[in-house]
Protein backbone atom coordinates (compact mmCIF):
# COMPACT_ATOMS: atom_id res chain seq x y z
CA UNK A 1 0.00 0.00 0.00
CA UNK A 2 1.54 3.05 -1.18
CA UNK A 3 0.75 6.89 0.69
CA UNK A 4 -2.22 7.36 -2.45
CA UNK A 5 -4.50 4.41 -1.11
CA UNK A 6 -3.54 6.05 2.39
CA UNK A 7 -4.18 9.63 1.80
CA UNK A 8 -7.71 7.94 -0.25
CA UNK A 9 -9.06 5.67 2.63
CA UNK A 10 -7.88 7.50 6.18
CA UNK A 11 -11.37 9.31 6.07
CA UNK A 12 -13.46 6.41 5.64
CA UNK A 13 -11.22 4.64 8.25
CA UNK A 14 -12.20 7.24 10.59
CA UNK A 15 -15.59 7.71 9.63
CA UNK A 16 -15.86 3.62 10.92
CA UNK A 17 -14.62 4.35 14.17
CA UNK A 18 -16.64 7.19 14.88
CA UNK A 19 -19.61 4.43 14.46
CA UNK A 20 -18.55 3.14 17.74
CA UNK A 21 -17.91 6.51 19.59
CA UNK A 22 -20.75 7.44 21.85
CA UNK A 23 -22.86 10.33 20.70
CA UNK A 24 -22.72 11.76 24.28
CA UNK A 25 -19.27 12.54 22.79
CA UNK A 26 -20.90 15.14 20.29
CA UNK A 27 -18.38 17.77 20.68
CA UNK A 28 -14.86 15.70 19.84
CA UNK A 29 -16.64 14.88 16.41
CA UNK A 30 -15.94 18.31 14.42
CA UNK A 31 -12.56 18.21 15.73
CA UNK A 32 -11.68 14.88 14.97
CA UNK A 33 -12.79 15.73 11.17
CA UNK A 34 -10.23 18.69 11.49
CA UNK A 35 -7.72 16.32 12.57
CA UNK A 36 -8.48 13.81 9.91
CA UNK A 37 -8.65 16.47 7.23
CA UNK A 38 -5.50 18.11 8.26
CA UNK A 39 -3.52 14.95 8.38
CA UNK A 40 -4.90 13.59 5.07
CA UNK A 41 -4.01 17.37 3.40
CA UNK A 42 -0.14 16.95 5.24
CA UNK A 43 -0.09 13.60 3.57
CA UNK A 44 -1.20 15.05 0.19
CA UNK A 45 1.69 17.84 0.39
CA UNK A 46 3.79 14.97 1.16
CA UNK A 47 3.05 13.38 -2.64
CA UNK A 48 2.84 16.48 -4.18
CA UNK A 49 6.41 17.34 -3.01
CA UNK A 50 7.38 13.55 -3.59
CA UNK A 51 5.84 13.55 -7.51
CA UNK A 52 7.90 16.94 -8.95
CA UNK A 53 11.06 15.34 -7.75
CA UNK A 54 10.56 11.44 -7.91
CA UNK A 55 8.54 10.86 -10.73
CA UNK A 56 8.78 13.39 -13.82
CA UNK A 57 5.71 13.64 -16.08
CA UNK A 58 4.19 10.40 -15.65
CA UNK A 59 1.86 8.60 -13.31
CA UNK A 60 3.44 8.44 -9.42
CA UNK A 61 2.57 6.46 -6.12
CA UNK A 62 0.55 3.96 -8.81
CA UNK A 63 -0.61 0.73 -7.59
CA UNK A 64 -2.36 -2.29 -9.95
CA UNK A 65 -4.17 -4.94 -7.94
CA UNK A 66 -6.46 -7.27 -9.65
CA UNK A 67 -10.04 -6.70 -8.72
CA UNK A 68 -12.48 -8.76 -11.35
CA UNK A 69 -10.19 -10.22 -13.49
CA UNK A 70 -12.86 -11.82 -15.41
CA UNK A 71 -13.39 -8.46 -16.56
CA UNK A 72 -10.61 -6.98 -17.38
CA UNK A 73 -11.04 -4.56 -14.11
CA UNK A 74 -8.49 -4.38 -10.93
CA UNK A 75 -7.96 -1.37 -7.76
CA UNK A 76 -5.24 0.42 -10.45
CA UNK A 77 -4.72 4.10 -9.09
CA UNK A 78 -2.51 7.11 -9.70
CA UNK A 79 -1.77 10.59 -9.66
CA UNK A 80 -0.52 12.87 -12.22
CA UNK A 81 -0.29 16.60 -13.52
CA UNK A 82 -4.42 16.68 -14.21
CA UNK A 83 -5.21 14.24 -11.04
CA UNK A 84 -2.54 15.65 -8.49
CA UNK A 85 -3.93 19.50 -8.28
CA UNK A 86 -7.30 18.53 -7.87
CA UNK A 87 -6.65 16.13 -5.08
CA UNK A 88 -4.76 19.05 -3.15
CA UNK A 89 -7.94 20.98 -3.89
CA UNK A 90 -10.13 18.20 -2.49
CA UNK A 91 -8.05 18.19 0.62
CA UNK A 92 -7.81 21.77 0.88
CA UNK A 93 -11.81 22.43 0.69
CA UNK A 94 -12.72 19.64 2.93
CA UNK A 95 -10.25 20.63 5.74
CA UNK A 96 -11.96 24.37 5.15
CA UNK A 97 -15.59 22.61 5.32
CA UNK A 98 -14.15 20.69 8.96
CA UNK A 99 -13.28 24.33 10.14
CA UNK A 100 -16.57 25.95 9.05
CA UNK A 101 -18.49 23.18 10.98
CA UNK A 102 -16.65 23.05 14.52
CA UNK A 103 -20.01 24.92 15.80
CA UNK A 104 -22.33 22.57 14.01
CA UNK A 105 -24.75 20.91 16.61
CA UNK A 106 -27.31 18.90 14.24
CA UNK A 107 -26.59 15.27 14.27
CA UNK A 108 -23.00 15.66 14.29
CA UNK A 109 -21.76 12.59 14.28
CA UNK A 110 -23.86 11.50 11.48
CA UNK A 111 -22.92 15.01 9.53
CA UNK A 112 -18.74 13.93 10.08
CA UNK A 113 -19.26 10.63 9.05
CA UNK A 114 -21.12 11.44 5.82
CA UNK A 115 -18.64 14.19 5.13
CA UNK A 116 -15.51 11.76 5.75
CA UNK A 117 -16.86 9.62 3.79
CA UNK A 118 -17.46 12.08 1.00
CA UNK A 119 -14.30 12.81 1.15
CA UNK A 120 -12.89 9.58 0.60
CA UNK A 121 -15.46 8.93 -2.29
CA UNK A 122 -13.99 12.25 -4.19
CA UNK A 123 -10.15 11.58 -3.51
CA UNK A 124 -10.77 7.84 -4.90
CA UNK A 125 -12.47 9.32 -8.39
CA UNK A 126 -9.86 11.52 -9.08
CA UNK A 127 -6.96 9.02 -8.55
CA UNK A 128 -8.72 5.75 -10.66
CA UNK A 129 -7.23 4.62 -13.25
CA UNK A 130 -9.94 1.86 -13.89
CA UNK A 131 -13.01 2.65 -15.27
CA UNK A 132 -15.42 0.51 -13.30
CA UNK A 133 -13.69 2.10 -10.39
CA UNK A 134 -14.20 5.69 -11.31
CA UNK A 135 -17.93 4.47 -11.54
CA UNK A 136 -17.91 3.50 -8.40
CA UNK A 137 -16.56 6.57 -6.25
CA UNK A 138 -18.40 8.53 -9.14
CA UNK A 139 -22.35 6.88 -7.74
CA UNK A 140 -21.11 6.77 -4.22
CA UNK A 141 -20.86 10.63 -4.22
CA UNK A 142 -24.39 10.74 -5.37
CA UNK A 143 -25.31 9.02 -2.64
CA UNK A 144 -23.37 10.40 0.32
CA UNK A 145 -24.34 14.20 -0.96
CA UNK A 146 -28.19 13.35 -1.10
CA UNK A 147 -27.96 12.40 2.75
CA UNK A 148 -26.12 15.82 3.11
CA UNK A 149 -28.61 17.94 1.23
CA UNK A 150 -31.85 16.24 2.63
CA UNK A 151 -30.74 15.57 6.38
CA UNK A 152 -29.30 19.16 7.06
CA UNK A 153 -30.57 21.65 4.12
CA UNK A 154 -33.45 24.04 3.65
CA UNK A 155 -37.22 24.01 3.88
CA UNK A 156 -36.91 22.69 0.69
CA UNK A 157 -34.21 20.82 0.56
CA UNK A 158 -35.62 17.29 0.07
CA UNK A 159 -37.51 17.89 -3.22
CA UNK A 160 -33.87 19.53 -4.06
CA UNK A 161 -32.17 16.54 -2.52
CA UNK A 162 -34.32 14.42 -4.69
CA UNK A 163 -34.02 16.09 -7.91
CA UNK A 164 -30.07 16.35 -7.66
CA UNK A 165 -29.95 12.18 -6.84
CA UNK A 166 -32.13 11.38 -10.20
CA UNK A 167 -31.21 13.78 -12.72
CA UNK A 168 -27.73 12.47 -11.67
CA UNK A 169 -28.00 9.26 -11.38
CA UNK A 170 -29.74 8.97 -15.15
CA UNK A 171 -26.45 10.85 -15.86
CA UNK A 172 -24.79 8.17 -13.97
CA UNK A 173 -26.23 5.26 -16.45
CA UNK A 174 -25.32 6.96 -19.24
CA UNK A 175 -21.75 7.06 -18.36
CA UNK A 176 -21.73 3.50 -17.19
CA UNK A 177 -23.53 2.51 -20.85
CA UNK A 178 -20.45 4.26 -22.51
CA UNK A 179 -17.93 2.34 -20.27
CA UNK A 180 -19.49 -1.13 -21.10
CA UNK A 181 -19.02 0.15 -24.77
CA UNK A 182 -14.81 0.94 -24.46
CA UNK A 183 -14.76 -2.60 -22.82
CA UNK A 184 -16.82 -4.35 -25.37
CA UNK A 185 -14.76 -2.27 -27.94
CA UNK A 186 -11.03 -3.04 -26.83
CA UNK A 187 -9.40 -6.32 -27.13
CA UNK A 188 -8.38 -7.97 -25.01
CA UNK A 189 -11.66 -6.58 -22.94
CA UNK A 190 -10.13 -4.26 -20.20
CA UNK A 191 -11.62 -1.38 -18.05
CA UNK A 192 -8.40 -0.30 -17.35
CA UNK A 193 -7.74 3.23 -18.84
CA UNK A 194 -4.18 2.97 -19.19
CA UNK A 195 -4.54 -0.35 -21.41
CA UNK A 196 -7.63 1.59 -23.18
CA UNK A 197 -5.68 4.74 -24.25
CA UNK A 198 -2.90 2.56 -25.43
CA UNK A 199 -5.46 0.24 -27.64
CA UNK A 200 -7.50 3.24 -29.14
CA UNK A 201 -10.05 0.64 -29.55
CA UNK A 202 -12.99 2.99 -31.75
CA UNK A 203 -9.73 3.87 -34.18
CA UNK A 204 -11.44 2.37 -37.17
CA UNK A 205 -14.94 3.13 -35.98
CA UNK A 206 -16.31 6.70 -35.81
CA UNK A 207 -20.18 5.85 -36.19
CA UNK A 208 -19.57 3.61 -32.45
CA UNK A 209 -17.07 6.08 -31.76
CA UNK A 210 -19.39 9.04 -31.57
CA UNK A 211 -21.97 6.83 -29.92
CA UNK A 212 -20.18 6.19 -27.40
CA UNK A 213 -18.46 9.44 -26.73
CA UNK A 214 -21.73 10.63 -26.29
CA UNK A 215 -22.53 8.79 -23.57
CA UNK A 216 -19.81 9.22 -21.58
CA UNK A 217 -20.42 13.02 -22.35
CA UNK A 218 -23.79 13.04 -21.50
CA UNK A 219 -23.25 11.71 -18.09
CA UNK A 220 -20.21 14.03 -17.68
CA UNK A 221 -22.03 16.86 -18.45
CA UNK A 222 -24.75 16.45 -16.27
CA UNK A 223 -22.44 15.78 -13.55
CA UNK A 224 -20.63 19.09 -14.65
CA UNK A 225 -22.61 20.99 -15.49
CA UNK A 226 -23.46 22.37 -18.67
CA UNK A 227 -26.47 24.14 -20.47
CA UNK A 228 -29.32 22.41 -20.57
CA UNK A 229 -28.29 19.78 -18.05
CA UNK A 230 -27.78 22.18 -15.28
CA UNK A 231 -31.35 22.14 -13.64
CA UNK A 232 -30.88 20.44 -10.97
CA UNK A 233 -27.57 22.46 -9.26
CA UNK A 234 -29.42 25.82 -9.03
CA UNK A 235 -32.02 24.42 -6.02
CA UNK A 236 -29.77 21.62 -4.94
CA UNK A 237 -27.00 24.65 -4.44
CA UNK A 238 -29.86 27.28 -2.96
CA UNK A 239 -31.28 24.06 -0.08
CA UNK A 240 -28.46 22.49 0.69
CA UNK A 241 -26.10 23.68 4.11
CA UNK A 242 -23.39 25.97 3.64
CA UNK A 243 -20.00 23.18 3.83
CA UNK A 244 -22.47 20.88 1.11
CA UNK A 245 -22.69 23.85 -1.51
CA UNK A 246 -19.21 23.98 -0.90
CA UNK A 247 -18.36 20.66 -1.61
CA UNK A 248 -20.73 20.57 -4.50
CA UNK A 249 -19.06 23.48 -6.21
CA UNK A 250 -15.25 22.85 -5.20
CA UNK A 251 -15.72 19.15 -6.04
CA UNK A 252 -17.98 17.07 -7.75
CA UNK A 253 -18.41 19.28 -10.38
CA UNK A 254 -15.00 18.99 -11.00
CA UNK A 255 -16.05 14.98 -11.06
CA UNK A 256 -17.56 15.78 -14.64
CA UNK A 257 -14.63 18.12 -16.00
CA UNK A 258 -12.41 15.27 -14.79
CA UNK A 259 -14.06 13.10 -16.44
CA UNK A 260 -13.30 14.61 -19.98
CA UNK A 261 -9.75 14.89 -19.65
CA UNK A 262 -9.03 11.82 -18.33
CA UNK A 263 -11.75 9.26 -19.87
CA UNK A 264 -13.15 10.91 -22.84
CA UNK A 265 -10.22 12.86 -24.57
CA UNK A 266 -7.19 10.45 -24.45
CA UNK A 267 -9.78 6.95 -25.06
CA UNK A 268 -11.81 8.75 -27.59
CA UNK A 269 -8.95 10.96 -29.47
CA UNK A 270 -10.55 11.21 -33.20
CA UNK A 271 -14.02 11.43 -31.86
CA UNK A 272 -12.82 13.91 -29.72
CA UNK A 273 -11.56 15.93 -33.09
CA UNK A 274 -14.95 15.31 -35.10
CA UNK A 275 -17.00 16.67 -32.20
CA UNK A 276 -14.75 19.12 -30.69
CA UNK A 277 -16.68 22.04 -32.43
CA UNK A 278 -20.12 20.77 -30.62
CA UNK A 279 -18.40 20.99 -27.09
CA UNK A 280 -17.15 24.48 -27.79
CA UNK A 281 -20.75 26.04 -28.92
CA UNK A 282 -22.00 23.86 -25.46
CA UNK A 283 -19.00 25.74 -23.71
CA UNK A 284 -19.78 29.18 -25.28
CA UNK A 285 -23.46 29.08 -24.19
CA UNK A 286 -22.92 27.70 -20.75
CA UNK A 287 -20.40 30.67 -20.18
CA UNK A 288 -23.59 33.17 -21.45
CA UNK A 289 -26.52 31.66 -20.17
CA UNK A 290 -25.06 30.98 -16.88
CA UNK A 291 -23.35 34.99 -16.41
CA UNK A 292 -27.12 35.93 -17.87
CA UNK A 293 -29.37 34.18 -15.54
CA UNK A 294 -26.88 34.74 -12.62
CA UNK A 295 -27.65 38.61 -13.22
CA UNK A 296 -30.88 38.46 -12.90
CA UNK A 297 -31.14 36.37 -9.38
CA UNK A 298 -32.13 38.05 -6.34
CA UNK A 299 -31.00 35.13 -4.11
CA UNK A 300 -26.85 35.09 -3.34
CA UNK A 301 -26.71 31.35 -3.32
CA UNK A 302 -28.52 30.94 -6.04
CA UNK A 303 -26.59 33.67 -7.90
CA UNK A 304 -22.98 31.56 -6.98
CA UNK A 305 -24.78 28.54 -8.52
CA UNK A 306 -25.58 30.07 -12.06
CA UNK A 307 -22.03 31.67 -12.05
CA UNK A 308 -20.40 28.08 -11.40
CA UNK A 309 -22.78 27.01 -14.79
CA UNK A 310 -20.70 30.01 -16.16
CA UNK A 311 -17.03 29.05 -14.99
CA UNK A 312 -17.81 25.43 -16.00
CA UNK A 313 -18.39 26.48 -19.76
CA UNK A 314 -14.87 27.82 -19.93
CA UNK A 315 -13.53 25.14 -19.06
CA UNK A 316 -15.59 23.13 -21.79
CA UNK A 317 -14.85 25.99 -23.92
CA UNK A 318 -10.91 25.36 -23.63
CA UNK A 319 -10.90 21.48 -24.02
CA UNK A 320 -13.02 21.42 -26.84
CA UNK A 321 -10.39 24.26 -28.56
CA UNK A 322 -7.74 21.80 -27.90
CA UNK A 323 -9.52 19.49 -29.68
CA UNK A 324 -10.03 21.74 -32.88
CA UNK A 325 -6.44 23.44 -32.88
CA UNK A 326 -4.86 19.99 -32.17
CA UNK A 327 -2.32 19.25 -35.53
CA UNK A 328 -2.35 22.96 -36.38
CA UNK A 329 -1.18 24.38 -33.36
CA UNK A 330 0.27 22.06 -30.62
CA UNK A 331 1.33 24.55 -27.84
CA UNK A 332 -2.38 26.55 -28.37
CA UNK A 333 -4.15 23.19 -27.45
CA UNK A 334 -1.54 22.34 -24.71
CA UNK A 335 -2.46 25.92 -23.03
CA UNK A 336 -6.31 25.52 -23.74
CA UNK A 337 -5.53 22.18 -21.87
CA UNK A 338 -3.52 23.66 -19.04
CA UNK A 339 -5.87 26.52 -18.36
CA UNK A 340 -9.23 24.72 -18.26
CA UNK A 341 -7.66 22.01 -15.08
CA UNK A 342 -6.32 25.77 -13.77
CA UNK A 343 -9.57 26.69 -13.92
CA UNK A 344 -10.82 23.53 -11.93
CA UNK A 345 -8.72 24.84 -9.18
CA UNK A 346 -9.89 27.86 -9.36
CA UNK A 347 -13.42 27.88 -9.58
CA UNK A 348 -12.88 25.45 -6.51
CA UNK A 349 -11.12 28.10 -4.71
CA UNK A 350 -13.29 31.08 -5.22
CA UNK A 351 -16.49 29.10 -5.26
CA UNK A 352 -15.98 27.21 -2.15
CA UNK A 353 -14.68 30.64 -0.74
CA UNK A 354 -18.08 33.04 -1.88
CA UNK A 355 -20.77 29.25 -0.33
CA UNK A 356 -18.66 29.84 3.11
CA UNK A 357 -19.22 33.58 2.97
CA UNK A 358 -22.78 33.13 2.05
CA UNK A 359 -23.22 30.98 5.17
CA UNK A 360 -22.01 33.40 7.63
CA UNK A 361 -24.17 36.06 5.92
CA UNK A 362 -26.86 33.90 6.60
CA UNK A 363 -26.09 32.95 9.96
CA UNK A 364 -26.27 36.29 10.93
CA UNK A 365 -29.12 37.63 8.42
CA UNK A 366 -31.55 34.26 8.27
CA UNK A 367 -32.30 35.26 4.67
CA UNK A 368 -29.89 34.50 1.20
CA UNK A 369 -31.89 37.53 -0.27
CA UNK A 370 -29.32 40.30 -1.90
CA UNK A 371 -31.91 43.26 -1.00
CA UNK A 372 -32.61 42.35 2.82
CA UNK A 373 -29.09 44.18 3.54
CA UNK A 374 -27.00 47.02 3.31
CA UNK A 375 -24.01 48.89 4.08
CA UNK A 376 -22.61 46.51 5.81
CA UNK A 377 -19.26 47.40 5.38
CA UNK A 378 -19.59 49.99 8.57
CA UNK A 379 -20.64 47.03 11.02
CA UNK A 380 -18.68 43.84 9.54
CA UNK A 381 -15.33 45.06 7.67
CA UNK A 382 -13.39 41.86 7.91
CA UNK A 383 -16.26 40.14 6.18
CA UNK A 384 -16.25 42.93 4.00
CA UNK A 385 -12.73 42.34 3.22
CA UNK A 386 -12.96 38.75 2.90
CA UNK A 387 -16.15 38.98 0.26
CA UNK A 388 -14.35 41.95 -1.78
CA UNK A 389 -11.20 39.52 -1.87
CA UNK A 390 -13.63 36.41 -3.76
CA UNK A 391 -15.55 38.65 -5.57
CA UNK A 392 -12.30 40.34 -7.28
CA UNK A 393 -10.88 36.74 -7.96
CA UNK A 394 -14.13 35.41 -9.40
CA UNK A 395 -14.38 38.02 -11.87
CA UNK A 396 -10.88 37.09 -13.21
CA UNK A 397 -8.79 40.23 -12.03
CA UNK A 398 -5.27 39.89 -12.13
CA UNK A 399 -3.40 38.92 -9.61
CA UNK A 400 -5.93 35.69 -8.73
CA UNK A 401 -6.16 32.46 -9.75
CA UNK A 402 -9.00 32.98 -11.98
CA UNK A 403 -7.13 35.33 -14.11
CA UNK A 404 -4.43 32.51 -15.38
CA UNK A 405 -6.71 29.94 -15.99
CA UNK A 406 -8.89 32.15 -18.39
CA UNK A 407 -5.82 34.03 -19.68
CA UNK A 408 -4.86 30.37 -20.82
CA UNK A 409 -8.01 29.25 -22.31
CA UNK A 410 -8.77 32.26 -24.11
CA UNK A 411 -5.36 32.56 -25.49
CA UNK A 412 -5.46 28.56 -26.33
CA UNK A 413 -8.85 28.80 -27.48
CA UNK A 414 -8.92 32.21 -29.85
CA UNK A 415 -6.95 30.43 -33.17
CA UNK A 416 -9.18 27.36 -33.27
CA UNK A 417 -11.96 28.79 -32.37
CA UNK A 418 -12.32 33.05 -32.82
CA UNK A 419 -15.69 33.35 -32.54
CA UNK A 420 -16.99 31.43 -29.46
CA UNK A 421 -13.90 32.64 -27.60
CA UNK A 422 -14.70 36.53 -28.10
CA UNK A 423 -18.34 35.49 -27.37
CA UNK A 424 -16.90 34.36 -23.95
CA UNK A 425 -15.11 36.65 -23.36
CA UNK A 426 -18.16 38.79 -22.98
CA UNK A 427 -19.30 36.40 -19.83
CA UNK A 428 -16.08 38.01 -17.97
CA UNK A 429 -18.07 41.18 -18.23
CA UNK A 430 -21.66 40.09 -17.22
CA UNK A 431 -19.84 38.34 -14.23
CA UNK A 432 -17.86 41.76 -13.46
CA UNK A 433 -21.47 43.21 -13.46
CA UNK A 434 -23.20 40.61 -11.76
CA UNK A 435 -20.74 40.09 -8.79
CA UNK A 436 -19.86 44.03 -7.96
CA UNK A 437 -23.68 44.85 -8.24
CA UNK A 438 -24.29 42.50 -5.41
CA UNK A 439 -20.84 43.46 -3.70
CA UNK A 440 -22.40 47.35 -3.60
CA UNK A 441 -26.01 46.50 -2.45
CA UNK A 442 -24.92 43.98 0.41
CA UNK A 443 -22.13 45.97 1.55
CA UNK A 444 -22.21 49.65 0.50
CA UNK A 445 -25.93 50.41 -0.33
CA UNK A 446 -28.72 50.37 1.62
CA UNK A 447 -30.86 47.04 0.70
CA UNK A 448 -33.14 47.52 -2.07
CA UNK A 449 -36.11 44.85 -0.68
CA UNK A 450 -38.86 44.31 -2.98
CA UNK A 451 -42.72 43.83 -1.06
CA UNK A 452 -42.36 39.77 -1.37
CA UNK A 453 -38.73 39.29 -0.12
CA UNK A 454 -37.65 38.97 3.06
CA UNK A 455 -37.49 41.41 5.84
CA UNK A 456 -34.51 43.62 6.87
CA UNK A 457 -31.42 41.70 8.68
CA UNK A 458 -30.75 43.14 11.63
CA UNK A 459 -27.66 45.06 10.54
CA UNK A 460 -26.53 47.11 13.10
CA UNK A 461 -26.08 44.32 15.97
CA UNK A 462 -24.63 42.00 13.22
CA UNK A 463 -21.13 40.33 14.34
CA UNK A 464 -18.26 40.22 12.23
CA UNK A 465 -16.72 36.95 11.51
CA UNK A 466 -15.69 34.54 13.64
CA UNK A 467 -12.13 32.92 14.00
CA UNK A 468 -13.47 29.61 12.59
CA UNK A 469 -15.16 31.36 10.11
CA UNK A 470 -12.18 33.62 8.92
CA UNK A 471 -9.53 30.41 9.05
CA UNK A 472 -11.78 28.66 6.66
CA UNK A 473 -12.26 31.28 4.15
CA UNK A 474 -8.95 33.04 4.01
CA UNK A 475 -6.58 30.05 2.88
CA UNK A 476 -8.80 29.64 0.47
CA UNK A 477 -8.27 33.18 -0.54
CA UNK A 478 -4.71 32.90 0.03
CA UNK A 479 -3.66 30.29 -1.99
CA UNK A 480 -5.71 31.97 -5.08
CA UNK A 481 -3.85 34.93 -5.18
CA UNK A 482 -0.37 32.57 -4.56
CA UNK A 483 -1.33 30.68 -7.76
CA UNK A 484 -1.95 34.30 -9.47
CA UNK A 485 1.00 35.96 -8.74
CA UNK A 486 3.66 32.64 -8.45
CA UNK A 487 1.55 30.14 -10.52
CA UNK A 488 4.75 28.48 -11.53
CA UNK A 489 4.38 25.32 -9.24
CA UNK A 490 0.76 24.42 -10.16
CA UNK A 491 1.60 25.10 -14.15
CA UNK A 492 4.87 23.19 -13.58
CA UNK A 493 2.56 20.28 -12.53
CA UNK A 494 -0.16 20.34 -15.21
CA UNK A 495 1.88 21.62 -18.38
CA UNK A 496 3.38 18.03 -19.27
CA UNK A 497 -0.01 16.38 -18.68
CA UNK A 498 -1.31 18.86 -20.86
CA UNK A 499 0.81 18.34 -23.68
CA UNK A 500 0.72 14.58 -23.59
CA UNK A 501 -2.70 14.80 -23.60
CA UNK A 502 -2.85 17.14 -26.80
CA UNK A 503 0.29 14.48 -28.45
CA UNK A 504 -2.56 11.56 -27.57
CA UNK A 505 -5.71 13.44 -29.01
CA UNK A 506 -3.32 14.67 -32.36
CA UNK A 507 -2.92 11.03 -32.84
Amino acid sequence: MTVLSIIVFLPAIVAALLLFVPRKRVRLFPWIWVATSAVDLALIIVAWTGYIVGTGTGFGYEENVRWLPMLGSGYHIAVDGFSLPIVALTGVLFLACAVYSLREQRRTRSWVILFLFLQTVSLGLFVSLDLLVFFVFFDLSIVAMYFIIAGWGHPGAARAALQFFLYTFVGSLALLLGFIGLYLASTPHTFDMVQLVHQDPLKGDPVVAGIILFAISLGLAVKTPTVPFHTWLPPAHTEAPTAGSVILAGILLKMGTYGFVRIAMPILPQAWRDYALVFVIVGVVSVLYGALVALAQTNLKRMIAYTSVNHMGYIILGLGAAGLATGSNVQASALAVSGAVTQMVSHGLLTGALFLLAGVLYARGGTYDIGAYGGLAKTVPVFTGLMAVAVFGSLGLPGFSGFIAEFQIFTGSLGSAPVPTALSVIGIVITAALLLRMFQRIFLGAGQRSHDEAPPAPQASMKDVFSREFFAVAPLLALSVVIGILPAFLLHVIDPAARALVALVGG
